[in-house]
């Protein structure tokens, strides 16, 4: 993935990542995201913290399906952002409503982040919470021997998403404007937390790591910063070139937060995609 060529310096790099900086009245944004989480998180039934390693933050919350079918409920599996170094998971609880409300079980993961792990600990963590997952005795099981549980993530958590394509317990990923070439995050101010190095940008960016895998949406918001659009139209096309079932889905007007509203709403385009990646009738 070539970097564009009027990307030169440090700052010129942090700019071009620094997602939250473009987006009006952020900090009202973030509020009511977090409150519309906590609310979620008070009044829905919650099996919180399951341990899936022995780490402080290798937990995840479950919130499980409503009705009698709930051992054959497809799962969504939601990674938050933060750039591997902020946020946690019930920062983003509301976007567990759409899915909970179309009857699917909801796991918010969490993972260790830096300085005190090192990428590619965290795309072993989700690994691990895979694993986890897939031996859960109500999460792990498959009608008709077909995996049911759809892995998401956004922003950071997109790039920790598509890491795990191959893993034999999915049955789909959703990408949402996520990273997936981290040479230019290398050359940022984010890497002063991150550290990462010329070798971990190659095991780590799902970019250089084209391979076999579950079908896949890739999606962004129309009104995301340039890089992180860029990002998404190549990692797509990267795919279908390969001749990976993969689909680039664009969000007109959706800034790199309002594009969770697709997923929180329960008419929204990213929970539809969702749905159909667990269904096994994606594109």
């Amino acid at each position: 993935m070539p970097i564009p060529a009027e990307l030169q310096t440090r700052e010129h790099f942090t700019a071009a990542y620094d997602n939250l900086a473009a987006i009006d009245g952020v900090a009202d944004v973030i509020a009511a995201l977090h409150s519309r989480s906590q609310s979620f998180h008070q009044g829905h039934r919650c099996v919180a913290d399951i341990a899936y390693g022995g780490g402080p933050r290798q937990v995840c919350d479950w919130y499980p399906a409503a009705g009698a079918d709930a051992a054959h409920a497809p799962v969504l599996v939601y990674l938050h952002g933060g750039y591997w170094q902020a946020r946690g998971k019930r920062d983003f609880a509301c976007v567990a409503a759409g899915a909970h409300q179309a009857g699917m079980h909801v796991v918010l993961g969490e993972y260790t982040l830096a300085p005190q792990a090192r990428l590619a600990d965290m795309v072993a963590e989700v690994g691990l919470l895979l694993d986890t997952l897939a031996r859960h005795p109500v999460l792990g099981g498959a009608p008709a021997n077909r995996p049911r549980m759809v892995l998401c993530g956004h922003s950071a958590g997109g790039q920790l998403a598509a890491m795990h394509r191959a893993h034999p317990s999915l049955a789909g990923v959703l990408a949402i404007s996520g990273l997936f070439e981290l040479e230019p995050i290398r050359r940022g101010a984010l890497n002063a937390a991150l550290r990462l190095s010329e070798q971990e940008v190659r095991d780590c960016s799902p970019q250089r790591r084209i391979g076999r895998g579950v079908p896949t949406v890739v999606a962004v918001g129309g009104a995301e910063l340039p890089e992180l659009l860029r990002q998404s139209r190549e990692y797509a096309a990267a795919l279908q070139a390969a001749g990976e079932p993969a689909w680039l889905l664009e969000l007109p007007g959706a800034n790199h937060l309002s594009v969770l509203a697709e997923l929180e709403d329960g008419h929204g385009r990213l929970l539809a995609e969702a749905i159909a990646l667990a269904r096994g009738t994606a594109g």
